[in-house]
């Protein structure tokens, strides 16, 4: 588990800066050229310190590469874990694990997908400046418009006294004449 106090934070920071130092001048191995600590995380009773580390690859080649700098800070462990030793001065020196940090490759990704995101609000901008609304200007009704309807609608009102409604009543005449005449029509014949 990471370290919380205050003694691990100070090994972790001084762990990062030896091990940084000692890729760039003393361990002269190719597989190592473009490897970058990152960060190093020490548990709290020192017992171990997980080193982070990222490396800038050729396109196309970066699982390779990843697998060869990895088998090299295997190879070093120890040497590195010596170098330490040395400068932190203490009665146990850490066990150094590396594990490679994924985080700079997901933010490069989500970088990439916030200025697509970008470019489409730019594209949306100039689509809403000359956009123009479907229907009125004012597609809400207004209190003296609503009384002005209710006026002509008694005047409306005036003109059709009678409740019943007149093409109900003639379709159905018309349903009954047709069948009596079928059924009457059927017994003649």
């Amino acid at each position: 588990m990471a370290g919380t106090n205050p003694r691990a934070a100070r090994i972790a920071a001084l762990i990062q800066r030896v091990v940084a130092s000692a890729l760039e001048r003393q361990l002269h191995d190719e597989r190592l050229h473009s490897v970058t600590i990152t960060d190093v995380r020490v548990t709290n009773d020192l017992q171990i310190a997980t080193i982070y580390w990222t490396q800038l690859g050729h396109d196309g080649k970066e699982q390779g590469e990843r697998k060869r700098a990895q088998q090299a800070l295997n190879q070093a462990k120890g040497r590195l874990r010596t170098l330490v030793g040395h400068k932190a001065g203490l009665r146990l020196t850490p066990e150094l694990k590396f594990k490679f940090d994924e985080v700079p490759g997901e933010a490069t990704e989500i970088e990439d997908i916030l200025v697509t995101a970008r470019r489409r609000d730019e594209e949306l901008a100039k689509t809403r400046e000359n956009a123009k609304y479907a229907g009125e200007a004012d597609p809400y009704k207004h209190p003296e418009e609503r009384e002005n309807r209710w006026a002509d609608d008694d005047e409306y009102d005036e003109y059709d006294d009678d409740d019943t409604d007149d093409t109900v009543d003639d379709d159905a005449d018309d349903t009954a004449d047709s069948g009596a005449d079928t059924v009457t029509g059927g017994q003649n014949a």
